[in-house]
């Protein structure tokens, strides 16, 4: 890099700085708010003195423009009464998808779901039955192993295999033997992948869909990440990619990670092949599956119409976090490598450098660094030794948790 990239690179941060409206600097009290980050970690992680730094939510304040929108319906109406959804709201969804994403359908095509784990389970109920086998590939979001044996199906695993550059790549001569052998109903793709970040390519995902079309495997793509990218990468619904994709792809996606609404559970849900679309469709309204609540149809609105630059600043900000947990890793824990994401707030830590057993790195971690992350293991075989950080928090805070890291390894 030359002095005079370099000194452009600082002019742009400090027009950014001197631009930004927001401010994620801010450190939020959470506790008595019924935050789960904080109210379970005596019971999940042995003590209750740690910084919570695991599940995916973030700490910073929501887009005020969400909260006032919130507040003035609950303020100015005294009746809280059943709600319907209304155009206003639909179309929120479809533009913001349309623009960001490049993902374009029609309000027939989608529905709300109250989740994107609601949204698998309400597909692995109506698309497979007992017994069927259903592929995923891990290390992946834990709970889809968990939807999958929890109702009764098979999981089946086509692991990723690492890459040179710390990620993972799909091993697609692995899912067509599987296709091929195994017969599977369905396939669950994590499009970004949670926990390590990737923005897949669109020629992997052409080549998925080419195979799940061509052995009759039905694809549940969860993209509640795909509003997150980072670094200038960009994200490709799944099924975006190719009409074998649209005709067997079920796509869920949300506000609530890009947007940090988690709680008020609104995510939607998007089917564009009819003859898979309008059954699965009749069964949810049949069963009342897609009754948003009101809070949720407000929120979503308001981000999707007036979030964008609250959501350009704090993916600025979360890439701020990441380099500079790069960059303190290589200088100060060389036995742990911190994997840049190409989406999201969660990281990757590879803690196989430490030589430690995974249990052992578990235990710097909680007792030794008294720090919270997801221990790697829980997302499949391939996560031992690794780590899940959230970087979705303040500086101050990402700064406390690198010291206290690096003191329990000093020790």
């Amino acid at each position: 890099m030359t002095k005079s990239t370099t000194f452009a690179t600082f002019l742009i941060e400090i027009f950014t700085l001197i631009m930004a409206k927001y401010n994620f600097d801010l450190c939020i009290d959470r506790h008595g708010t019924q935050c789960k980050k904080i109210e379970v970690l005596k019971q999940d992680y042995g003590r209750d003195d740690l910084l919570p730094l695991w599940i995916a939510d973030m700490d910073f304040a929501v887009c005020p423009e969400i909260t006032q929108a919130l507040v003035r319906r609950l303020a100015d109406h005294p009746i809280y009464g059943y709600t319907c959804t209304y155009d206003a709201y639909w179309q929120s969804i479809i533009d913001w998808q349309r623009r960001r994403n490049g993902f374009d359908f029609t309000r027939d095509e989608v529905t709300f779901v109250a989740g994107i784990v609601t949204g698998l389970g309400l597909a692995v109920n109506f698309f497979t039955r007992p017994d069927d086998k259903i592929v995923i590939q891990q290390p992946v979001y834990h709970p889809f192993k968990d939807v999958i044996a929890g109702n009764g199906r098979v999981m089946v695993d086509n692991p990723l295999l690492p890459d040179q550059a710390g990620l993972y790549r799909m091993d697609l001569e692995g899912l067509e033997r599987i296709f091929e052998h195994e017969h599977p109903r369905m396939l669950v793709l994590c499009n970004p992948h949670n926990p390590a970040g990737i923005a897949w390519p669109v020629d992997v995902l052409r080549q998925v869909a080419r195979l799940a079309h061509k052995h009759g495997v039905i694809i549940f793509s969860d993209e509640i990440f795909g509003d997150l990218m980072l670094y200038g990468h960009k994200h490709t619904p799944m099924a975006t990619v190719s009409d074998e994709a649209a005709a067997v792809t079920v796509t869920c996606g949300a506000p609530s990670k890009t947007f940090n609404i988690a709680g008020l559970k609104s995510s939607w849900c998007v089917v564009k092949n009819p003859e898979l679309r309008q059954p699965f469709f009749r069964w949810i309204e049949t069963n009342e599956l897609c009754n948003a609540n009101m809070t949720s149809i407000i929120a979503t609105e308001a981000a999707y119409r007036h979030g964008e630059q609250w959501l350009d600043e704090c993916l600025h900000y979360i890439e701020g976090n990441i380099d500079l947990i790069v960059q303190y890793c290589r200088q100060h824990l060389p036995g742990i490598v911190a994997v840049k994401p190409q989406a999201g707030f969660l990281m990757w830590l590879d803690c196989t450098g430490l030589g430690l057993e995974h249990e052992q790195v578990v235990d710097l971690f909680v007792n030794q660094a008294r720090l919270a992350l997801n221990e790697g293991s829980m997302f499949g075989p391939a996560g031992r030794c690794h780590m899940r950080l959230n970087v979705g928090t303040p500086r101050a805070v990402i700064q406390q948790a690198l010291q206290r890291l690096h003191a329990a390894l000093g020790s």
